[in-house]
């Protein structure tokens, strides 16, 4: 992850093809691709704390060109999870899609599971990756989660990346921590801030209507942010559901590992009984006029593929004097910004114990 990140030729090629849609919705500014035949019922693709819409991009292609409709997301600023189910609602609304899929890893698994949990009668079947089903593992480590809205956007980032596994990688491997190094890069202090937000505030999954028989836990058995023990609560907590284990992967395998990812995408959408419809697959043409366009949302949205002046839709370069802080130096930096800025008591300052990274992906 060190010295100047150069955006993979598929993506470049992604990027000319796909539209990028931006609505606002109320005070929440969404951005995501939505590609794919409009009459197929959506998979939705939701990233964990460090990912944004574009880290799904090989899906987008991949299912997309099968006929399927695949959407990708940003997670909007919101603070707590009642805000999340009530923004992603709207959202689901204001793009006329009512009867969703969901697939979720990390933190994004587990905002799908609360909606899943709260608006069961839009969620058709589930698809979680390396993620969790309750917050309080992460509050306990971030106990300076109270301030996190002071905190600098260059701590934040730093933060985040030392969930990001460093050292010697298998080349693909390596390659997905580098893109999506680079993405975290491309996000504000607000966004990082809201994430983190979500990973500590206190919520839980409780049981689905779902059956068990439309859920898929796909996991990755070599190395994660997420602790195991939390992955095996998600397996106990659907003994129904189909397991799709990836003997490697790290965290992001819908980058590192993306033709073993689509193939299960695949099989689970056929076996949550979504058809395909290949019939009306137009390619991606150059004026990104094929799939689900903001054309068909009614002019509802803006596209835009990559803005001079907007930085969340180019890829940035990582500057290798940007290294992660250690623990240590995160506490010890938040404590002196923080305490510039605000008066804190002796005690909250004491609570500012070593953190431990919340889950990536």
């Amino acid at each position: 992850m060190k010295g100047v990140f150069s955006a993979p030729g598929d993506y470049i090629y992604f990027k000319s093809q796909v539209p990028l849609h931006k609505i606002p919705i109320y005070s929440k500014q969404w951005r995501y691709y939505d590609f794919g035949p409009k009459v197929v019922p959506p998979l939705i693709c939701l990233p964990g704390t460090a990912g944004t819409a574009d880290v799904y991009y090989k899906q987008i292609m991949s299912l997309s060109m099968k006929g399927y409709r695949v959407i990708s997301v940003d997670i909007p600023r919101v603070w707590n999870h009642h805000e999340w189910i009530q923004a992603f609602e709207k959202f689901l609304d204001a793009i006329d899609v009512h009867h969703i899929h969901l697939y979720g890893t990390s933190l994004g698994g587990f905002l799908a599971q609360l909606f899943a949990q709260h608006r069961p009668r839009r969620v058709r079947s589930l698809v979680l990756s390396n993620t969790f089903l309750e917050t309080s593992s992460f509050s306990a480590a971030m106990p300076w989660a109270p301030i996190v809205g002071w905190t600098p956007a260059f701590l934040l980032k730093r933060y985040v990346l030392t969930g990001i596994r460093d050292g010697p990688h298998e080349p693909f491997i390596a390659d997905s921590m580098d893109f999506v190094v680079a993405q975290v890069e491309t996000l504000s202090r607000e966004d990082l801030a809201s994430r983190l937000s979500l990973t500590v505030d206190a919520a839980s999954v409780g049981p689905l209507l779902l059956s068990d028989s439309l859920i898929t836990i796909m996991d990755t058995n070599d190395f994660c942010a997420i602790p195991q023990q939390l992955k095996d609560q998600v397996i106990q907590m659907y003994p129904g559901a189909r397991l799709a284990s990836l003997k490697t992967g790290g965290d992001f395998p819908f980058l590192s590992r993306p033709d073993e990812v689509n193939l299960h995408l695949q099989l689970h959408l056929r076996r949550a009984g979504v058809e395909a419809r290949p019939d009306l697959v137009r390619g991606m043409p150059k004026d990104g006029a094929g799939g689900s366009s903001s054309e068909q949302n009614n002019g509802r949205g803006d596209t835009d593929d990559a803005p001079e002046d907007d930085k969340r839709d180019s890829v940035n370069t990582l500057n290798a004097n940007e290294l992660p802080l250690a623990p240590e130096e995160i506490k010890a930096t938040i404590m002196q910004t923080v305490a510039g800025r605000t008066r804190l008591s002796d005690a909250t300052l004491l609570d500012l114990s070593s953190p431990e990274p919340a889950g990536d992906g």
